[in-house]
């Protein structure tokens, strides 16, 4: 399969429909319309299927059943998403971990902490980061050096302690 300027053509032995790709990251197919439907539903969630179907192109029952597709196949989440802040923690902070042992282990260790809200593994000078929200000063230091610090295979956790919050998207293009 070759990709020009947006066109896909099909070679031989791609036996995909067209307008179906499989997703980068999972290696999931999705096509066009899967596409679209993530699209609107990241604008408003709470879009009816009435609404979304139509402007697919679908009935509302074969939207709800391709929503609930790609729901089941972990495709994608339906959330409320929440400012901490606003409801009542005092601290978000990021914390950047340098380890000395398998870095997959440490993040899983870290997301079950209830404090991390986000845990990814990363290439750079650090090997893992984390999210964390916390009640107040010394609840983010007892969960950097009880919760963090002191798990096996953690080098280095440097706290990024946030002041300001100036964009918070969940939303980015989905192709």
């Amino acid at each position: 399969m070759t990709v020009k300027k947006g066109i896909r053509s099909a070679s031989a032995s791609d036996t995909r429909p067209r307008g179906v790709r499989p997703s980068v990251r999972t290696g999931q197919v999705v096509d066009d319309t899967d596409l679209s439907i993530i699209r609107g539903l990241q604008r408003d969630g709470r879009l009816p299927y009435s609404r979304l179907g139509a402007s697919v192109g679908l009935s509302e029952a074969a939207t709800r059943q391709r929503v609930q597709r790609l729901l089941n196949r972990g495709v994608m989440q339906i959330v409320a998403v929440t400012d901490p802040i606003r409801l009542g923690s005092k601290f978000m902070a990021m914390v950047g971990v340098k380890t000395n042992d398998d870095s997959r282990k440490v993040a899983k260790a870290i997301g079950a902490l209830p404090e991390s809200i986000y845990v990814v593994a990363t290439a750079g000078p650090f090997d893992v980061i984390a999210e964390l929200v916390c009640e107040s000063h010394e609840h983010l230091l007892r969960v950097t050096n009880e919760g963090i610090r002191a798990l096996p295979g953690v080098a280095d956790a440097v706290v990024f302690m946030y002041l300001r919050t100036y964009k918070h998207a969940f939303t980015y293009p989905v192709d």
